[in-house]
This record gives C-alpha cells, structure tokens and sequence, in this order.
C-alpha cells in the first residue's frame, strides 16, 4: 500500500455527459427484451430506465405532445380526450374535468379554475403497469409507449411499490404551461 495520490483516471469518449439514453426508446429492443423477461419483470426494467433518463421535456403540453397522439383520438363519456382537452382549457364545464380526466387514468394536480385566464393545469398520466391507457397503446402495436411518452412530458414521478402497493409511475404534462 503507498501513501502517494493516484493520478485520476482518464476518462474515455463514451462515458456519457448528459441524460443517459433509454435503450427501451427501441422498440427492437423492447420486443427482443419481452421475448426473456416476464411482464412485471419487463415493467419494472422500463421504469429503472426512465427514472435513470429522467423527462425528455420535448413536449411537455398535453395537447401537442406525438407520444399521446393514440390517447387523445380515444373517446369516453361520449367525447375524445381532444375535444376534452380543449373543453378543458376554455374553462368549459369545470364540475366536468376531474372526470374526464380519471376516465383516462389522468390525475389533475392543479389547475387554475378561472374562467378568463390560462388553466396553467399539471397533469400526472398514470404509466404503471395495470394503468388505464396501457390497452390503447398495445392495441396500435405501441409497446414502448412508456418510454416514448417520458421523452415528452415535463417531469417524471415514480413512486416505490410497497407491501400493499405495485410502484407507480406518473408522466406529468402541463395544460396552458406557463410561459405559453
């Protein structure tokens, strides 16, 4: 053993400077990676990279964000999110948004109630496993989708599952984001 400081060790060109990549951004990948690994098990591998990529903030309001493109074409209670959405952000029908919201697994966090200015709304989409939208997605043959939509959203919240309850994890978009 020596006494002498070690020279710090060079770094090499790969070593990543930024946000780390998500491999699950491949669909490939995704696919070859589901044909090993079980639901729960593929779930929680997913989750791990988002939470390690962190948001993509690349469109973080909810009406123009391509990943949620499927979701806001489905229609519930009679109306596509779309058209929810914009109902939404011309202060029509308040009593009616938290609904709207839950049908599609979408939790409102705050929202400004105001008639004439901005909703500056926060919306957490549910992303866990057994979530709401999950079918939508899967169905048009999306399976990453999760990934895809952390890539868009504003910031990223993943809750740890406990003995009564599986992890969580919620992609928050902005309605009217400030500064728009």
């Amino acid at each position: 053993m020596t006494n002498k400081k070690q020279p710090p060790a060079n770094q090499s060109a790969e070593t990543p400077t930024g946000r780390v990549v998500n491999p699950f951004l491949d669909a490939e990948f995704y696919n070859r990676m589901r044909d090993y690994t079980e639901r729960d098990a593929a779930f929680s591998k997913e989750a791990k990279a988002i939470g390690e990529s962190g948001a993509g903030k690349q469109s973080t309001d909810i009406r123009e964000a391509p990943s949620l493109q499927l979701l806001r074409a489905v229609v519930k209670k009679g109306q596509s999110l779309d058209t929810m959405l914009d109902r939404m952000a011309q202060g029509i029908e308040l009593g009616l948004w938290e609904p709207w919201m839950s049908a599609f697994g979408i939790e409102i966090r705050g929202v400004n109630y105001a008639k004439a200015e901005p909703r500056n709304a926060r919306l957490a989409l549910d992303m866990s496993l057994a979530c709401k939208v999950n079918s939508v997605f899967v169905n048009a043959g999306v399976v990453n989708w999760r990934s895809l939509v952390a890539q868009d959203c504003a910031q990223i919240q993943i809750d740890k599952p406990t003995e009564k309850n599986g992890a969580k994890v919620y992609a928050i978009f902005f309605l009217d984001a400030p500064g728009k």
